[in-house]
């Protein structure tokens, strides 16, 4: 099938700006640093702290069970990790997905991390992996044509399939 391309020179002003804000940003409260504080419950979304990192809800998740895994300590880009740092995110990231293949029995996973707005990261400002639980057919005409995305269960029911088993997950 061939890719459709449509052009749209009118946002070229609207990305140079966008860019530009976000390049000379300084103030800005970051949402996770605020989440990670109120500590691992439903009404925060944070599923499980670490000693170096934290998993959260995605607020506006791709489908069931997308979660994120993020280091504490503040911070943009991997090269900023220590390497402790590197190592207790990268076994939350196993333990986030050996949660969600415990929690929902997908057929695969997504896994990646978005660097910088242009690279697709909504939150740019602190560094966040995704883990998403993905089933043979899970996607359909609605993402591709109505530009919707069907969720069938709530955060809170995902944070609770998550957190009952991610003790176990964590062995």
């Amino acid at each position: 099938m061939a890719l459709e391309r449509f052009a749209a020179s009118w946002r070229e002003a609207y990305v140079s700006e966008a860019t530009d804000r976000e390049r000379t940003a300084t103030d800005n409260e970051c949402i996770f640093c605020s989440l990670v504080e109120l500590g691992a419950n439903v009404d925060s979304g944070v599923i499980a702290i670490s000693e170096l990192s934290f998993v959260c809800l995605n607020a506006f998740p791709y489908g069931s069970g997308h979660v994120l895994v993020l280091p504490r300590r503040h911070m943009k880009d991997l090269d900023e990790l220590t390497q402790s740092e590197a190592s207790d995110f990268t076994t939350t990231l196993r333990q986030a997905s050996r949660a969600l293949t415990l929690a929902y029995r997908p057929d695969g996973q997504n896994i990646g991390i978005n660097l910088g707005r242009a690279a697709g990261a909504g939150l740019p400002e602190h560094l966040h992996a995704h883990v998403l639980p993905r089933w043979n057919g899970d996607t359909n005409f609605m993402s591709s044509i109505g530009e919707t995305r069907v969720l069938p269960e709530s955060l809170s029911s995902t944070w609770h399939k998550v957190a009952s088993v991610w003790d176990q997950a964590r062995s």
